[in-house]
């Protein structure tokens, strides 16, 4: 059977302001005991891309980010941008 490497997810979450925070772990194995795990986290945000994320992923956003959902967040992070600026 020898070495495998797979990319599994690890965890989702819907945060407050509807961002995913999304972790995939690593996963190296040989004969189908566990060598190794190693994680990577992101954080993506309404109406980012996510064809090519874990279909769990895809299914969890066509679901919270409603257009609504995208335009208000959006809205939020224009007003938010000139305070971040002013700074």
């Amino acid at each position: 059977m020898g070495l495998e490497k797979k990319t599994i997810l690890g965890s989702l979450s819907v945060n407050e302001n509807n961002t995913l925070g999304v972790q995939m772990d690593s996963v190296i194995e040989e004969n189908g005991k566990e060598l190794s795990r190693s994680n990577h986290r992101k954080v993506l945000t309404p109406g980012d891309d996510v064809s090519g994320e874990d279909a769990k992923v895809q299914a969890v956003a066509a679901a919270v980010w409603t257009t609504e959902v995208v335009a208000a967040y959006a809205a939020a992070q224009a007003a938010a941008a000139p305070a971040a600026e002013g700074e």
